[in-house]
């Protein structure tokens, strides 16, 4: 095997593993508090804040840490990451979350069942995001311009906090910078749309509940189709809050004084971290 290909490979098992950690803290902790009982908001927004903390941690050297599909078509289109790559750190971040979901549905079977034996949106929005959590007075197109707007607000943030020529931070603290930047947005923007904010994160946990009793997971509680806001939503969001700080804030930093410690192709060093 070719080291380019053996590179690849390292990196996509990266965003896989690390894509994993964050769903199974994510989609983890709304099972507890949903079927369980156990916690409330603020558990749920903490507790995702700390699985993209822990999932940037993990993959962070050996891929960047992603762990989102905006984040990397974002990074393609404004950093230079290869879009050769874009596809395939997809498929690894979706299937990251995919094989967690399966985890949690497995072990949250049985109170699962009590709590929803009908597999209905009762405990649907504990895998993936619905308008208005399910409850509020919001639609499909309320919920996708929530997630254009909070993926902005996340990818704008993430930019920040990784731009070498800004005032980052050192690069064991970026990841959990980030995962604070995640509790905030889950602590602000969590009504419309549920902060979805990455397809990765929406879309596997998802096709996992549909997969396992969940007939109507692709719908909505008004019987739309709902699964492609949380896809569409996000990717567009994400390109714009990275160009709004190219435009805004980028392109007024110092020339970079340091450019041998700055990557080549963002995904690749371990003192940039981007994630969720």
């Amino acid at each position: 095997m070719d080291q380019s290909r053996k590179a690849l490979i390292g990196e996509l098992l990266g965003e896989f593993a690390g894509t994993m950690i964050l769903i199974l803290f994510g989609v983890g902790v709304v099972a507890q508090v949903v079927a369980g009982g156990l916690g409330n908001h603020d558990s749920i927004a903490w507790a995702w804040g700390l699985g993209v903390t822990l999932g940037v941690y993990t993959a962070a050297r050996a891929s960047g840490a992603h762990l989102n599909p905006a984040v990397t078509l974002a990074l393609a289109v404004w950093k230079g990451f290869s879009w050769l790559k874009v596809v395939p750190y997809w498929i690894a971040q979706f299937l990251g979350a995919f094989v967690a979901a399966l985890l949690v549905r497995w072990n949250y079977n049985e109170v699962l069942a009590q709590k929803d034996p009908n597999h209905t949106l009762k405990t649907q929005f504990v895998f993936s995001t619905l308008p208005g959590n399910g409850s509020l007075p919001v639609h499909e197109w309320g919920a996708f311009r929530d997630q254009i707007i909070g993926t902005a607000i996340l990818m704008f943030l993430i930019v920040a906090i990784t731009d070498l020529r800004n005032t980052s931070p050192a690069a064991n603290l970026a990841p959990l910078i980030i995962g604070l930047l995640v509790v905030g947005i889950g602590m602000a923007w969590g009504t419309d749309a549920g902060y979805a904010i990455n397809p990765a994160r929406d879309f596997g946990p998802r096709l996992a509940s549909f997969f396992t009793g969940y007939g109507g997971a692709m719908r909505d509680q008004y019987g739309n189709l709902y699964f492609w806001v949380p896809i569409i939503a996000p990717i567009i969001g994400a390109v714009l809050g990275a160009g709004a700080y190219e435009a805004l804030v980028g392109r007024f930093l110092p020339a970079e004084a340091e450019a041998d410690e700055l990557p080549a192709e963002p995904g690749r060093v371990p003192s940039e971290p981007t994630a969720v």
